[in-house]
């Protein structure tokens, strides 16, 4: 018996039928064709549980909250607060404190760069960041160098698309990296990288590490603990929820210690024209009104996955991605991008004479969606010798038989070309 096989021995029951009814969209057509919804890495598709828990505060119990003393108010406040608890559980975090909404990961690690960055890394100080991030993980850092006089580093990748360990030692040698900042799950290549060890080799020279899980947390369970991790971020639209939301955890000696964001309301502990001073986290950074309803809508999403199970969701994508990997790289002239050990449910391929906007024109013709481009990824594209991709990229919903007609549309497509 093979792992793979083992590993859907031990999995629980995934009936993708069945979640692929909680999708209302997945039910229309494009082009007269049936929707492939195959881009879940850019912004997933919304279950029903979803739409009915931000319909359901819309409708029934909306107002702002931590302002009022009215029963509206405290509801809606108590059902938000409710989804900080659902977050750190979803990660293992120690605290619900250590949990901050922010508006996205993108907006998370501007916080970091600014709060962390700013307020207690020294000019002269350096931040490792790898070559395969996306820009959210990368130009926050140039911008903290530039205002701030940080030094930023990078760890490069290997041919086989994981990251070249064997160099971080040399980059952290010198004592004066405070930050690495790296990717938990490519999503160019779906790599999923060595977290816990880059988390011990980083605090044995002094340094911290921040992760950009909003790939990964999608894919499989994440435990923040057991990472090591100082920092991790993630966005809520990528795991079925709404957009407009998103999260960072972090250690509370660190939140404690770094100064805030944004001012203004909700924020402060008091106010005068003369001094104000700070509330405690993780209201310290959330200045003004927040995101009410997305966070209700990432409450209800961590629920649905959770309910479903991660092992599962887990086990399900593994074996999609297997066939994929398989289907994609029987056809001449279709390269796969990456050939990590360890990967998650994204798959990256050039097609000889293609372009990759016109084979994923193509494709949409053919009711498949796709990504093309450089993924927000330009630095990554280009180590790879690339100018595009085309990206297919997998969720919950996604079935054997989408892979198949991807296959089979992408010889149809390679005869066009030829």
């Amino acid at each position: 018996m093979n792992a793979e096989s083992k590993l859907s021995m031990l999995a629980p029951a995934f009936d993708v039928e069945r979640v692929r009814r909680d999708f209302p969209i997945l039910s229309q057509s494009v082009h007269g064709k049936k929707l492939v919804f195959l881009d879940s890495a850019a912004s997933a598709q919304k279950p029903r549980a979803v739409i009915d828990a931000m319909t359901h505060a819309m409708e029934t119990q909306y107002a702002n909250v931590h302002r009022g003393l009215h029963w509206m108010s405290e509801r809606t406040s108590d059902a938000y607060e409710g989804v900080r608890d659902k977050v750190a559980g979803l990660l293992n975090a120690p605290s619900r404190e250590e949990i901050v909404f922010t508006g996205s990961s993108t907006g998370a690690i501007n916080l970091v760069a600014h709060s962390y960055g700013r307020g207690i890394l020294k000019p002269g100080q350096a931040v490792v960041v790898s070559e395969m991030e996306h820009h959210a993980n990368i130009v926050p850092w140039q911008m903290l160098r530039d205002a701030h006089g940080i030094e930023l580093r990078v760890l490069p990748i290997t041919e086989a698309g994981e990251l070249e360990m064997a160099a971080l030692p040399g980059l952290l040698a010198d004592g004066r990296v405070g930050l690495v900042a790296v990717t938990h799950m490519s999503n160019v290549l779906g790599t999923y990288n060595p977290v816990s060890r880059i988390a011990q080799l980083a605090h044995e020279a002094g340094a911290l590490l921040l992760v950009d899980g909003s790939q990964a947390v999608v894919h499989r369970a994440v435990d923040v603990q057991a990472l090591g991790a100082d920092f991790y971020v993630f966005t809520g639209h990528k795991l079925y929820g709404p957009t407009g939301i998103g999260v960072l955890w972090a250690r509370m000696a660190l939140l404690d210690a770094m100064p805030p964001f944004m001012g203004g309301g909700d924020m402060i502990s008091s106010v005068s024209f003369e001094r104000s001073s700070w509330a405690k986290p993780p209201s310290k950074f959330e200045a003004g009104t927040p995101a009410i309803l997305e966070a209700i809508g990432l409450g209800a999403a961590i629920d649905y996955v959770q309910a479903i199970g991660m092992d599962a969701i887990s086990a399900h994508e593994a074996e999609l991605t297997d066939h994929a990997l398989s289907r994609l790289s029987a056809i001449e002239g279709l390269q796969v991008i990456g050939r990590a050990q360890d990967r998650g449910g994204v798959v990256s391929f050039t097609l000889e004479g293609a372009h990759a906007h016109d084979v994923a024109t193509l494709l949409d013709r053919n009711g498949i969606a796709v990504r093309a481009g450089q993924h927000c990824a330009e630095p990554l594209i280009r180590r790879l010798g690339l100018t595009s991709t085309t990206r297919a990229s997998f969720g919950i919903y996604t079935t054997r038989e989408e892979i198949d007609f991807l296959a089979d549309t992408l010889v149809r497509v390679k005869g066009f070309f030829q």
